[in-house]
């Protein structure tokens, strides 16, 4: 189990946990996260577009799906919230996979694509969590 899911609390015994989604998500800023790989995104989906318009629009689709099913998860029920957490940890790899697309095919670095890997491999994890806490 990943440092970052053991450090939210989850998979040890006797550990305070946060109480509602809203404490959890306030404690991870997992919206903010998500948040940040777009803007982080932004230059690579230009040099992207450059080359593939249709990989550069899936990218962003994508992209745009992490934030917006987490901010939906953050005001629906339990059983609707854990769909969007869902949704958004998949939109997640699916912009991992863009990005090494991307990679494959010579047009962006390598360290790129594994620098912002890592971010959404932490929003899939956090998303992870909080779907299973509802």
């Amino acid at each position: 189990m990943s440092s970052l899911v053991l450090g939210l609390g989850f998979g040890r015994t006797g550990e305070a946990k946060p109480k509602t989604k809203e404490s959890l998500m306030e404690k991870t800023n997992v919206y903010d996260r998500a948040r940040k790989v777009v803007r982080e995104l932004v230059p690579i989906l230009h040099i992207v577009r450059e080359h593939d318009k249709s990989l550069a629009d899936q990218l962003k689709r994508a992209a745009q799906s992490v934030v917006l099913n987490i901010a939906e998860g953050r005001g629906n029920d339990a059983g609707n919230a854990r769909a969007r957490f869902s949704t958004a940890c998949g939109s997640a790899k699916e912009v991992r996979a863009a990005l090494n697309v991307a990679s494959d095919w010579g047009y962006i670095e390598t360290g790129m694509a594994t620098h912002l890997d890592e971010k959404l491999d932490e929003v899939c994890a956090i998303t992870w969590v909080l779907g299973r806490r509802l």
